[in-house]
């Protein structure tokens, strides 16, 4: 019996014989594990204390019915598969049955149920208020402009925008900007004819025209060249394609959703990108909050994850431990939710079937993370100095710094916080001599 997975044993007796109970008893203690079922044609010749030897699940008396027989053997695997899972968190959590696993943890401020914008899972404000304009903008015409953090989901925002509007049909094509020259970025958007270059050994569509009447994302827009931008805002303006090579100027009808990890306005304010072509491109603007600045969001993403890479690895996955979820929360993620997709697919990767997913199998950054402080992390200020002009100073110092960082020292948004100017800002900075280290 040992080389085979049994679940329930049944046995009957007749007559005077009790082999099938002593069967049973011997059973119980060479693989408790089974649950028994007991048969016999009159309760009262066995003793209670026989029954209570061998653990007996149920009795039932014969002649048997087919139908109580079926009940009896379901509700003894339901019970078999619960004692298993009891089992499991027993031996993972070091806790008895009494106390609760997955309770709600103090000022955990969860919903019921997370919300969804196609495949962007979230609970927090910041990205309910986000998706929800998102969803106004979807039915519109108008460009949009997504900004954020590399991995903070920028382009599973421009997909679902686009499998949101009128133009879902029709394809969405997209395009990384960054680390291409001119000419193979002009060809691969705007096409090319043969000829036209070295090694244009056929025409070429482009993107543009490929996506008539549909949608294109131009990711890393930033980095595309002074140059670049000028054929991409009369493109914005006019719908025309002009392909390298050709003499015709064609005409298309692309709706442009563009991402950047680098914030526009910056760049415009320092001549990197043209002003006209960012508020064309801004007919609606979304910043994607950073992983770190909603972790709300943490614990029901982590769950679409396990949930994802459980199904695409073929395991099988009960949940998560409330100390993986309260672990998670004290990442920074610098990588944001891309980040966290890996580490729990890591995990899951790690996870034996039929497990939950443990402390035991975090990555060691993640596993010794400090606590995240309180609130916005800002802790408490100490004025230093002795006259109230140094304590003043000392403060204000403590407060831009801390802003900054919070911001990941985007000047931008950190003089936004303080109700400064740029300027005023970095006149701050190198008074009190603050470095980004």
């Amino acid at each position: 019996m040992s080389s085979i997975q049994v679940d329930l044993a049944i046995a009957e007796d007749g007559g005077d014989d009790t082999s099938g109970l002593d069967f049973l008893t011997q059973l119980r203690v060479s693989h408790p594990d089974i649950v028994r079922v007991y048969v016999t044609p009159d309760s009262h010749r066995v003793s209670m204390q026989a029954l209570a030897r061998a653990a007996i699940y149920q009795f039932l008396l014969t002649p048997l019915d087919a139908v109580q027989l079926g009940l009896v053997v379901e509700r003894a695997l339901e019970t078999r598969e619960l004692a298993r899972r009891h089992r499991i968190l027993s031996r993972e959590f070091k806790i008895s049955g009494a106390s609760l696993i997955f309770g709600e943890r103090k000022g955990s401020p969860f919903r019921p149920e997370s919300q969804r914008f196609e495949k962007l899972v979230y609970v927090s404000e910041k990205m309910a208020e986000m998706c929800d304009l998102a969803r106004q903008a979807a039915t519109t015409e108008l460009p949009i402009l997504i900004q954020g953090e590399t991995g903070t989901g920028k382009e599973l925002l421009a997909r679902a925008v686009h499998y949101n509007s009128t133009r879902r049909t029709s394809p969405l094509l997209v395009q990384n900007c960054g680390g291409m020259s001119d000419e193979l970025l002009q060809s691969e958007l705007f096409g090319h004819k043969r000829g036209a270059f070295t090694g244009a050994i056929s025409d070429r569509l482009g993107l543009f025209r490929a996506a008539d009447g549909g949608t294109v994302f131009l990711d890393e827009i930033s980095e595309v060249s002074p140059s670049f931008q000028v054929s991409l805002l009369r493109f914005l303006q006019e719908g025309e394609v002009k392909p390298l090579g050709a003499d015709k100027v064609l005409h298309c009808n692309v709706r442009v959703i563009a991402a950047s990890n680098r914030p526009l306005h910056d760049l415009v304010a320092r001549g990197e990108f043209r002003q006209d072509l960012y508020f064309r491109l801004k007919g609606f603007e979304f910043e994607v909050p950073a992983l770190r600045e909603r972790p709300d969001d943490i614990a029901p993403l982590a769950e679409f994850f396990a949930a994802k890479h459980a199904d695409a690895l073929s395991r099988k996955i009960l949940g998560i431990s409330a100390s993986v979820i309260d672990k998670l929360s004290n990442g920074d993620f610098p990588g944001n939710v891309r980040e966290l997709e890996n580490e729990i697919r890591r995990m899951v990767a790690l996870a034996k079937d039929g497990e939950y997913l443990t402390t035991r199998n975090m990555s060691p950054s993640l596993l010794n993370a400090a606590p995240r402080p309180k609130g916005d992390g800002a802790g408490i200020f100490q004025p230093e100095g002795v006259t109230l002009k140094d304590q003043v100073e000392s403060l204000e110092k403590q407060i831009v710094r801390r802003a900054l960082a919070r911001h990941h020292w985007n000047q931008s948004r950190a003089a936004d916080e303080l109700g400064l100017s740029r300027v005023g800002l970095a006149n701050k900075i190198k008074r009190y001599n603050l470095n980004h280290n």
